[in-house]
């Protein structure tokens, strides 16, 4: 979250030049509108490659202390309990999720981890397939079914090797990994501000793999510092919010919309701002959880909190028009009373040390986790630390009249609980993961939950996550500044969670846990709804590298007793869902549809999976995708020649041979194949031995019949680029 120092803030460079346009702005809106365009964008090598053209960079004295920026004073310590209406009085039985992997994150003596910087920030999401963590100022990715490692650690700048600028070359941290579950890519930014100008680096997958290629920007903040950057995923947008510093002060929460449609195809992008002032801080964008998503043109959610109070406004962004965007707002709904956690500063205590740590009580923590079930509410939730405990809401009708559905502070015994992170399942369950400590217990990893059934305002019993065995000493009292608890896109029930933790007495030592858990209630009983498919594989057969193949589908038959409800349909891979009339249940007899498309980045077979998660008993259903990518492409696919009399030659044809992957090419021969291939002769051949990537060359084709009546052939051009070989169909008649 933080930058390098205050000191560090005040000696930015000042002869940077903000990239923005004023535009006029609706009274509705709360304040100017501005639009910030791209300083540069390009579509990356694999991730993995970029890793390795960045090797770690440590500090050749120590690591780096990331101080916090304040944005208002640190409170007094009240000298009286603040009566707080929400904590929880009522001991539940220990939360019925059951964890399932639970291993080591990066850190000290991990993976080859380099330590470089304190607090880590920790900071991961889970996708189709894997999980992806970034700390300062590293990141991974692991393989979810297993929790191996498959990538990394590989510097946090690494992700814009080869890109030039402040994003290449400096690694200054704040990351935030998020999962578009809509679109099934990832989305990877962190800041760079060691040099000028001052600019917010993003990445977005090109495919569901973490370790392929990205769409990869800049923008630019010239001499103003993006400090917290916090992000959520909407169907309009990429929203993201920070705390902006000027040269010498604060100037308030920046809210600002990223043209996610334009990021995800790699063309140039956008980023809609709306500047609040300094009353305003530490913004949290509303970040889709589920399948089911918000009303089409429905606007995303920010909210910060005030004295007992949550504060909500709505961003509508119209990237065509700018000028018709708004930002309204605040509603202000009234919360029980609460006091902040070390009034916002430090006084979380330890064993066997006077060093305290960071409470960071002074903001929300990350994610504002939006929600619409089944039933068609929408929910956000969100948690803080106060005084008495781990502060959680949930909030409804957040489009329409917004109400505490229920608030709760969880303090089971006395030990503090800090630095939470809370999401909801798409059977309203509930998870809460943070970090707890006192003057006995080392800084340790729990969590807890509800379920739909529990009374409102409770949590179950924690579970323990991992134990810490070690004190942080030698003055260093910054924590992590923000943790993340997911939700899997693959079947909408598996919480994530990632937090830092110590394994021994000392600074800059720390380490991080991931750990998955899921209730068995979430999903339904398993025990009406039945799946019947009527295809389990897909073969899309031969497509050239970057274009996109003709739909094929697979229709969803519910042949239970029951409805059929389900939580997710994700492709992965280079398959990309085209068209889904599926919805969230699938009423029983009914059936639906899922269309895929095949889109090659590479060479070669290509394999992925259409997978259904319902709450059928054989959930996850799982359809098997099979694919080449050519690296020639052949245009136009068909050639016909008409009627020519036996004997007689036609005019030629020709088609046109492109390279369209990142390799030469070599041919390997041209020839004519099929019952008719005699009739058919190659006339010109501008192609040498081989071709570079993106050239072209051309084939010259004639036709002379031996015989009457349709006679069909292919020209099989054979290759060294993947699925040889790539094919033209011809016809003709002879007369």
């Amino acid at each position: 979250m933080r930058s390098r120092t205050s000191r560090r803030f005040a000696t930015l460079p000042c002869g940077a030049v903000l990239l923005f346009t004023i535009l006029q702005v609706p009274a509705i809106a709360r304040s100017t509108v501005r639009v910030i365009h791209e300083l540069k964008h390009d579509v990356s090598r694999p991730l993995a490659e970029l890793g390795r053209m960045t090797p770690a960079q440590p500090n050749p004295f120590s690591p780096r202390l990331l101080k916090v920026l304040p944005t208002k004073p640190v409170l007094p310590t009240p000298q009286y309990a603040v009566p707080d209406a929400a904590l929880q009085e009522q001991l539940l039985p220990q939360v019925s999720a059951t964890l399932g992997l639970n291993f080591e994150g990066l850190g000290q003596g991990q993976y080859g981890f380099v330590m470089e910087a304190a607090p880590p920030d920790t900071n991961g999401a889970v996708g189709a397939t894997q999980y992806v963590q970034w700390v300062n100022l590293e990141y991974a990715v692991f393989d979810k079914a297993t929790g191996a490692i498959v990538a990394g650690p590989f510097e946090g700048n690494s992700v814009w090797a080869g890109f030039g600028g402040g994003c290449e070359t400096n690694n200054d941290g704040d990351p935030i990994v998020q999962y578009d579950k809509i679109a099934n890519r990832w989305i990877l930014t962190q800041f760079s501000v060691s040099t000028s100008p001052l600019t917010q680096c993003v990445a977005v997958s090109t495919t569901s793999d973490a370790t392929g290629s990205y769409n990869r920007y800049s923008f630019s903040f010239g001499n103003n510092f993006p400090d917290y950057p916090k992000l959520g995923v909407w169907p309009d947008a990429y929203y993201i919010t920070f705390n902006m510093f000027g040269p010498v002060n604060f100037l308030g929460a920046d809210a600002c919309a990223m043209d996610r449609n334009k990021m995800l195809s790699g063309q140039p992008a956008t980023i809609v701002c709306f500047q609040q002032n300094s009353s305003i801080d530490s913004l949290l964008p509303s970040d889709m959880d589920g399948t089911i998503q918000p009303a089409a043109g429905e606007p995303a959610f920010f909210a910060d909190f005030g004295t007992n109070s949550l504060r909500l406004w709505k961003f509508h962004v119209d990237f065509t028009t700018p000028a018709n965007s708004t930002f309204t707002g605040p509603t202000t709904l009234s919360v029980s009373n609460f006091s902040e956690l070390c009034g916002g500063g430090f006084c979380v205590v330890q064993p066997g040390t006077t060093q305290k740590l960071d409470s960071l009580a002074d903001r929300l923590m990350y994610r504002l986790a939006y929600r619409k079930l089944g039933d068609g509410h929408e929910a956000l939730l969100v948690n803080h630390a106060i005084t008495t405990g781990e502060r959680w809401y949930e909030v409804r009708d957040p489009n329409g009249t917004p109400t505490v559905f229920q608030q709760g502070t969880f303090s089971p015994d006395a030990n503090t609980r800090w630095m939470g992170s809370v999401a909801m399942d798409q059977s309203g369950d509930i998870a809460l993961g943070y970090s707890v400590s006192s003057s006995s217990v080392f800084p340790s990893i729990f969590f807890t939950g509800r379920q739909p059934g529990d009374p409102l305002g409770t949590l179950q019993g924690e579970q323990l996550i991992v134990n810490g065995t070690g004190s942080q000493t030698g003055g260093l009292n910054r924590w992590g500044d923000y943790s993340a608890m997911t939700v899997d896109p693959a079947d909408d029930c598996t919480f994530w969670y990632t937090q830092e933790y110590i394994k021994a007495n000392g600074n800059f030592n720390w380490n991080t846990r991931i750990a998955n858990f899921k209730f068995a209630s979430c999903g339904g009983s398993g025990g009406g709804g039945a799946v019947s498919l009527s295809a389990s594989l897909l073969n899309f057969k031969k497509v050239p590298i970057g274009q996109t193949s003709a739909p094929l589908g697979v229709t969803l038959t519910n042949t239970g007793t029951a409805t059929l409800n389900i939580s997710s349909i994700v492709a992965s891979g280079d398959y990309h869902i085209s068209s889904n009339t599926c919805g969230a249940t699938v009423a029983v007899g009914a059936n639906c549809a899922v269309s895929v498309t095949f889109t090659p980045t590479k060479r070669g077979a290509r394999n992925g999976t259409l997978t259904f998660s319902d709450d059928a008993p054989d959930s996850p259903q799982i359809v098997t995708l099979k694919g080449t990518g050519q690296s020639i492409a052949l245009s136009p696919t068909s050639l016909n020649f008409g009627t020519i009399a036996v004997g007689n030659t036609s005019p030629q044809q020709n088609v046109t041979v492109t390279n369209v992957g990142t390799t030469t090419v070599t041919f390997t021969g041209f020839a004519f194949a099929g019952g008719a291939a005699a009739d058919y002769l190659i006339s010109a051949n501008t192609c040498g031995a081989t071709i570079t990537a993106g050239a072209n060359c051309s084939v010259g084709v004639e036709f002379k019949p031996t015989k009457t009546g349709t006679r069909n052939a292919k020209l099989n051009v054979k290759n060294n680029g993947g699925g040889s070989p790539s094919s033209v169909s011809v016809s003709g008649v002879g007369n």
